[in-house]
């Protein structure tokens, strides 16, 4: 990259932090001109040619002039001043264009053997790390999204209001959602109470791939496990929206699993993940 003139363009200024960079793939070269002016010369591997025009907002990339005003309609803009059809406007973001990649889901799904797919369990983290470790002993490629750990970071500005959750449960989909598609089980587990916040991550992969776990179990038999000490705070007061005390917990109505509490069968989580793992033999998720 040249910046030709007295000074380099004010939006060049920031590569001279640069000039002792032992990259072997990037490199810098500080000149002077001889017309006493200066001139900065990017290097690299690729075949990219960038020249940076003094006085202007406009570069020449491998021969060809284009403009680096931030309007973001001329960077795409064809001769006519129309902007391609392929942009799209999604959510907030304008002028963007999907990417495809020639490697696919179903050539990760080849390579790892076994089909991509989301396992949605509202709750019980035990249980969704016990089906973790049974499909691992069979070779099996899984990652769990434990709610509170999302918590931790990608989520650590949300809190527990209503719609708070609902952009928890999104963004853990999305996230859910590019697992499956790279051919890993993913198992997502968090409360989730709200059918709707369900129904809107189910949505988002294709039929069959999102697969919805019911943990039926009596609040009387999660206040006495409690690991974590939350029932008898939320009980004392001292934690507010709490599901199943102060704010309400919607059953799924066609789910794909239900894993009830009762003695004997289904009691140990290892069992209840050997019915997870059964449900993904029968559906062929566990092949290619």
């Amino acid at each position: 990259m040249t910046a030709v003139g007295g000074k380099p363009p004010p939006w060049l200024v920031w590569s001279t932090r640069f000039e002792s960079s032992s990259s072997p793939k990037l490199g810098f070269v500080f000149s002077r001109l001889p017309n006493g002016g200066s001139a900065i010369t990017l290097k690299s591997r690729g075949s990219l040619r960038i020249k940076a025009l003094d006085g202007s907002r406009r570069v020449a990339v491998n021969g060809k002039a284009e403009d680096l005003n931030d309007k973001s309609t001329n960077r795409h803009a064809s001769n006519s001043g129309k902007i391609p059809s392929q942009l799209s406007t999604v959510g907030n973001s304008r002028n963007i264009k999907w990417h495809d990649c020639s490697v696919r889901k179903v050539d990760r799904q080849n390579l790892l053997n076994q089909k991509g797919c989301v396992i949605w369990i509202t709750g019980k983290s035990t249980v969704a790390c016990a089906l973790s470790q049974s499909l691992y002993q069979r070779g099996k490629l899984s990652y769990i999204l434990d709610g509170d750990n999302m918590r931790h970071g990608l989520n650590r500005d949300l809190t527990f209001k209503a719609e708070d959750r609902a952009e928890n449960i999104r963004r853990i989909g999305e996230v859910a959602k590019l697992f499956a598609d790279s051919g890993v089980i993913c198992i997502a587990c968090l409360i989730s109470p709200y059918r709707r916040d369900r129904d809107m991550c189910r949505a988002l992969l294709p039929d069959g791939d999102f697969i919805e776990v019911f943990m039926d179990v009596p609040l009387h038999v999660c206040e006495a496990r409690d690991p974590k000490g939350l029932y008898k705070l939320a009980r004392a007061g001292k934690i507010k929206g709490f599901t199943g005390i102060d704010d309400p917990y919607e059953p799924p109505l066609n789910c794909e699993i239900v894993l009830q509490h009762k003695r004997g069968y289904g009691a140990c989580p290892s069992e209840m993940a050997e019915v997870v793992v059964s449900y993904l033999e029968g559906k062929g998720y566990l092949q290619a």
